[in-house]
């Protein structure tokens, strides 16, 4: 009786044994029947709006006359614009930022023994958002004939921006996707192989670079503002079931 239920733990065991290894040996012949493949979509593009800012700045001894200054230097920047093309309400001038300037003072011996105010700085920083770039372009060039006039800028460079990015990077994805299907069919023809659905796929994140592409790709994405031409890019890993 004891053999018989011993034989028959065994018989059991072994059973148990077939099944797993059977179902192991499934997972791995299913596991080598797909295909994994990265696509790439890229697109070049040119943005459509423009967004430029810069800053005047006034310093003085006595605060309201600063201010008096200030506003005749937005004047002459305000007709400046206007002359060369731009709209007033492509134009917002921000509130004006002031800040007291202070020197400081040292003893005979070369110590710093403390400061003292010595007068004003007023800063009114002012931006233009337009769909003209190329005249907003010329017009952030050309601004700095102002000075000549006793405005004191200080002038940033350009910032560029697309209107309809989503759609770009809609046409980025599709590229991308079909880009990783006619390789995985590719690599399953030469396989002689059919190719399946797909079993898992994975979207990368979308790089915005310029369209010469100097700047270095970010694990989190990259976002180009300063440059007018630029370049999509995006890749789509696949995982194809074959047949």
């Amino acid at each position: 009786m004891k053999d018989f239920i011993k034989y028959g733990i065994i018989g059991i065991s072994c059973i148990v044994c077939a099944i797993v290894l059977g179902n192991a040996i499934t997972y791995v012949f299913k596991s080598q029947h797909t295909i994994s493949v990265t696509g790439l979509g890229e697109e070049n593009f040119t943005s459509d709006l423009i967004i430029w800012t810069s800053t005047i700045s006034v310093e003085s001894n006595n605060q309201q006359q600063g201010y008096a200054v200030l506003e005749q230097a937005q004047k002459k920047v305000a007709a400046f614009l206007t002359k060369k093309g731009i709209p007033q309400e492509a134009v917002k001038f921000n509130f004006v930022n002031v800040s007291k300037r202070y020197e400081s003072i040292y003893n005979d011996n070369g110590n710093w023994v403390g400061q003292r105010m010595v007068g004003y700085q007023l800063q009114q920083e002012f931006t233009i958002e337009s769909n003209d770039v190329s005249t907003v372009e010329q017009v952030s060039r050309e601004i700095s004939s102002l000075i000549a006039e006793g405005v004191n800028l200080d002038i940033m460079q350009p910032q560029y921006y697309c209107t309809n990015l989503d759609s770009i990077k809609l046409q980025l994805i599709e590229k991308a996707s079909s880009d990783a299907y006619q390789r995985a069919q590719k690599i399953a023809e030469n396989a002689g192989a059919k190719l399946g659905k797909a079993n898992n796929v994975k979207l990368g994140v979308f790089q915005i670079t310029s369209a010469t592409g100097e700047e270095e790709y970010s694990y989190g994405g990259t976002f180009n503002t300063s440059s007018k031409d630029k370049k999509g890019r995006i890749t789509v890993r696949a995982e194809y079931l074959i047949k």
